[in-house]
């Protein structure tokens, strides 16, 4: 049978064997609630407190300053509504882009019945915020800006640092939602001027279905969730261990320096060989480099539908996207490639390859035989393709 290669890491990755076999003795015989005051109990909760001591250590945070949450969409739905409530005798402004995950958006845009004032940042052609935007666009109600740390359709990478820099200087608070760059590119938040950070484990092949939030102490939050006194009394509820003790492990394991490589060295060779074997196809987003995310590849080809060339190579035992998986289902045009001044059209002929630090060589290689395969049956299909075809610029060499 042929193997399939999953080339959609951005939606979710798979769990480091390692991660998985650390969580089994807390699905078995170290069950006890974390809460609990008796030996099961704080052998749990030592568990939690070793894995929350790692975590934050990776960001450069305090142990406490670690709220877990059930993943990214609670992280960011925990930061945006808990700082908007928690300040709103200061301002009711909040400042974004169009290039945020589904879970900033559709918040923000809750959180404007609610008497919020939402202002979304214009991007330049490959995604990146100008500061001199972010800047004028602070009034004195501002309370809060929300930018993404890497994209996760086109793999744009923020310059957080300097972004940071003026919320800091405004007494603004400062949230990035770095779900995909967490273990791909730098983290730190006392460096890059972080408030709040929302992070989760099942882009980083750890469990699903756990997360975090760091909220720098000092940092007025609302819980969104009220019960129990967990985590600090922001987060109610209680935790999740196993997918917690398996998030830290799958952060351990990640090595920043020699998976990173391995990946640029992947998507250089996606990106030079589609766009040399292929005409009409060009690279959304930044070139690949510091300033994109290391596993993105994200290319539009002319002349063919997206939604054709991921269903062909469904077929063919390869998985990649068309969007981002929140949205998949929508046949509309990607609003993150429409947000960087793309067209229907060429949001439509997109695709979007994410690879891993388990992506091989051999992978790569038949990946890369097939696409041109697929895009040159596509075209030959296509009123389009066969005009290219006449003007001697047919869509594959």
């Amino acid at each position: 049978m042929v193997k399939t290669i999953y080339f959609d890491n951005g939606a979710t990755t798979k769990v480091d064997e390692k991660a998985l076999e650390v969580m089994i003795p807390f699905l078995s015989n170290v069950y006890g609630n974390p809460s609990s005051n008796h030996a099961v109990g704080f052998e749990a909760l030592d568990a939690m407190e070793d894995a929350r001591n790692f975590l934050a250590k990776s960001i450069g945070a305090k142990p406490d300053e670690i709220i877990f949450t059930s993943g990214g969409t609670e992280s960011n739905n925990a930061a945006l509504k808990g700082v908007a409530f928690a300040n709103r005798n200061r301002g009711n402004h909040i400042i974004t882009t169009a290039f945020e995950h589904k879970s900033i958006l559709k918040t923000l845009d809750w959180l404007s019945t609610q008497g919020f004032e939402i202002t979304k940042l214009p991007l330049d052609e490959d995604g990146f915020v100008n500061p001199k935007d972010l800047e004028n666009a602070i009034t004195d109600k501002t309370i809060l800006v929300t930018i993404v740390h890497g994209n996760n359709e086109v793999g744009t990478i923020q310059d957080l640092e300097s972004l940071g820099k003026i919320c800091k200087e405004k007494n603004i608070y400062f949230h990035t939602d770095a779900c995909q760059s967490y273990t791909k590119t730098e983290l730190d938040v006392n460096k890059q001027n972080l408030d709040l950070v929302s992070l989760n484990s099942h882009k980083i092949h750890g469990p699903k279905g756990v997360g975090l939030l760091y909220v720098r102490k000092g940092t007025k939050l609302d819980p969104l969730l009220h019960g129990g006194g967990q985590e600090n009394n922001l987060r109610a509820g209680t935790q999740n261990v196993p997918a917690i003790v398996g998030f830290a492990e799958a952060v351990r394991q990640s090595n920043k320096k020699s998976h990173v490589e391995k990946m640029r060295k992947f998507q250089n060779q996606i990106i030079t060989t589609l766009t040399g074997d292929c005409t009409a196809v060009t690279l959304n987003g930044p070139a690949a480099g510091e300033n994109r995310l290391c596993n993105n590849i994200n290319l539009s080809f002319k002349a063919v539908e997206g939604e054709a060339i991921g269903g062909l190579l469904d077929q063919m035992f390869i998985e990649a996207s068309t969007g981002s998986a929140c949205s998949s289902l929508s046949l509309d045009p990607s609003y993150v490639l429409k947000a960087i001044g793309m067209t229907d059209e060429e949001a439509n002929g997109s695709l979007r390859v994410s690879i891993s630090r388990f992506t091989t060589q051999e992978e790569v290689d038949r990946f890369l035989e097939t696409v041109p395969k697929v895009i040159k049956k596509l075209r030959k299909i296509s009123p389009f393709g066969k005009l290219l075809d006449k003007l001697s610029i047919n869509g594959v060499k």
